[in-house]
């Protein structure tokens, strides 16, 4: 079923130029240029060769004849290399803005992991290598040699520590065990990387020889350290602890929206000064008791005006749940806001905004915020059923009084091909219903939000319909 609302826009925004240029009132955040990211890619790369020339200069080429020295260069090698990735993998994920905006949550999380698994790799294989390598020189075996490692040697009791913690964050990041984790218990977990690597690392700053070689080896590590220390406890501790506490943000509303979702409303003096667009999402604390120390992330369902922070959410797990529970005046913390799913990324006049379930909340933000003439705007919106649509009355008025067009496409999935349509439209392909619904979305930005499979499959019939890879824009929270 699909139901289709349009009007004509209201005489205020009858005077918006062509361009779409935003209202000054809604010029809050201007987008880090997306350049930025294959700069901090190309810094990233930069630590790595610094690593493997100070190596080099060490010696590492010259060690590697003969058995014993091979293995032990090599390991110090893999060894340096993921102690590096291991600090780039920490900044990645150090909320530091402008690399943030550069990125979009998403593309780091998932650049994030790729970097991880290889310095967990690499971590690993040094350890293996750098215990061969002594053992064959020594006469105490390979369970000996490793003994004497970690009972003899500065630093080691810690780093074993550290491994451990590393290896638990590791394998509770697979795919596999996040599924059966609650995301507050995994988001737990994980911050033991940060213990992990505070562990691992002290033993090569006192004792290895490719730390303590040269002055520049000395200063580079000890920079790079520090560096990312400090990145994470401004950027993740600091600069949202401010933001939350200088002015008091507090819960203002809280209403059922429809079975199974609820939408909180929050404001202050501190909302004022964020530098928040509709579109984007934050990390959410709530100081009622039970669970406050937990963040969630939820993007908002409402462009934000100055006043109050609004947001939509489904319970799916006890966080979420427990906002049905929660009380006007309760305090909130807040870290954000993230993400790149916001106007300041729009590259043309005509937007397609397209949503499934939950997903539609930040659609609905970007629908109302968005400068637009009649008819340049569509919305799409995925739903098994009507009485599912969440936030679908709005949707409709907010497309009532932009003049915009919003299409409601109701069923169940298709069961036997990953698909954006439901099984009523299975005649069709992705695209060809794609241009049914927008014959001229080759000319339109793309909004995209909901499960990573139909996004895929929606991002795919875009693309496919001549949407250029640079107009399609999404935000993926699992990863």
């Amino acid at each position: 079923m699909v139901t289709v609302t349009t009007s004509t826009l209201p005489p205020a925004w009858a005077g918006m130029p062509a361009d779409g240029v935003l209202p000054r009132a809604h010029r809050h955040l201007t987008p880090t240029p997306r350049w930025w990211r294959d700069a901090t890619a190309a810094l990233g790369w930069g630590v790595v060769l610094v690593v493997v020339a100070l190596w080099v200069a060490g010696g590492g080429v010259q060690d590697l004849g003969g058995v014993a020295g091979f293995l032990t260069s090599t390991g110090r090698l893999t060894g340096l290399v993921a102690s590096a990735l291991l600090l780039v993998q920490v900044l990645l994920m150090a909320r530091v803005p402008w690399v943030e905006q550069a990125w979009g949550q998403d593309e780091l999380a998932r650049t994030h992991r790729l970097v991880g698994l290889t310095s967990f790799t690499l971590m690993l294989g040094h350890i293996v290598l750098i215990t061969l390598g002594y053992a064959a020189g020594t006469p105490l075996g390979i369970w000996g040699t490793a003994w004497d490692f970690v009972a003899n040697y500065p630093g080691m009791l810690l780093a074993t520590a550290g491994t451990a913690a590393l290896v638990m964050v590791v394998v509770t990041s697979l795919r596999r065990a996040r599924r059966r984790l609650r995301y507050e218990s995994w988001h737990l977990i994980h911050l033991y990387g940060y213990l992990g690597a505070g562990l691992a690392l002290p033993h090569q700053l006192w004792t290895g020889a490719d730390f303590l070689s040269s002055s520049a080896a000395t200063v580079f590590w000890w920079t790079l350290w520090a560096v990312t220390a400090a990145a994470v406890l401004v950027f993740r501790v600091g600069l949202p602890l401010w933001r939350s506490l200088r002015r008091p943000i507090r819960v203002l509303d809280v209403r059922a929206e429809g079975p199974g979702h609820t939408t909180v409303t929050v404001g202050g003096a501190g909302v004022r000064h964020l530098p928040v667009r509709a579109g984007q999402f934050f990390q959410w604390r709530f100081l009622d008791g039970a669970g406050s120390s937990r963040a969630n992330p939820y993007s908002l369902s409402a462009s934000p005006d100055g006043r109050t922070l609004r947001f939509t959410a489904e319970h799916v797990g006890a966080g979420s749940a427990r906002l049905a529970t929660l009380r006007p005046g309760t305090r909130v913390l807040l870290e954000g806001p993230y993400g790149r799913l916001h106007g300041g990324v729009r590259t043309r006049r005509k937007v397609l905004l397209m949503g499934s379930g939950i997903g539609i909340t930040p659609i609905r933000a970007l629908l109302e915020e968005m400068a637009q003439h009649p008819g340049d705007v569509t919305v799409v919106h995925r739903v098994r059923s009507s009485e599912e649509a969440v936030l679908a009355d709005e949707l409709r008025a907010l497309a009532e009084n932009r003049g915009a067009l919003y299409v409601q496409v109701e069923g169940r999935r298709i069961p036997d091909r990953p698909s954006w349509l439901p099984a009523q439209a299975a005649h069709l392909s992705d695209t060809e219903a794609l241009l049914e619904l927008v014959p001229d979305v080759a000319d339109h930005d793309v909004f995209l939000c909901g499960a990573d499979g139909w996004m895929a499959a929606a991002r795919a019939a875009a693309l496919d319909a001549g949407v250029p890879r640079d107009a399609v824009h999404l935000e993926r929270f699992s990863y």
